[in-house]
């Protein structure tokens, strides 16, 4: 590229003289311009590679920072819903805490309050936790270890 600059300012550089000299000079001007320019947009192919491997390694971030983290969330939710068992203290996703009386295919029986003959059906998808309420004031020894975290 740098040969064919040098050889267009050479060509550029010649005294223009009359006639067919002129003619030859200029056409030769012409087939330098022509090659310098051709030579500047071959490299182009450099760049189209480089903007495929920007989108592919974009495209690979987004999937370790975004798309897998959210997979396994959902894996451990449906692994926590299926190991639901009778008796056992769930959340609801509204935030809800009752006990599992019955289990149907697609359905908890739940027990909602200190009053017992309330029993509400759950879809088994709503239940977004398997542990037990605190219902006293002090706090639960994860919100001690969350508050430890923060500081």
């Amino acid at each position: 590229m740098l040969l064919n600059g040098l050889t267009f300012l050479s060509n550029a550089s010649v005294t223009l003289g009359s006639g067919e000299a002129a003619a030859d000079t200029a056409a030769e001007v012409t087939q330098a311009a022509a090659q310098t320019a051709a030579a500047a947009t071959s490299g182009g192919g450099i760049g189209a590679i480089g903007m495929i491997i920007y989108i592919l390694g974009l495209v690979a971030l987004f999937y370790f920072f975004a798309i897998r983290p959210q997979k396994k969330r959902e894996k451990e939710l449906k692994t926590m819903q299926e190991g639901v068992k009778l008796g056992d203290w769930v959340m609801t996703s509204s935030g809800f805490y009752g006990k599992v009386v019955d289990i149907t295919d697609q359905v908890f029986i739940v027990e909602f309050g200190t009053n017992k003959s309330v029993c509400i059906p759950v879809k088994k998808s709503e239940i977004m936790g398997n542990k037990e309420p605190n219902l006293t004031n002090k706090p639960s020894e994860d919100d001690e270890e969350d508050n430890k975290k923060k500081k």
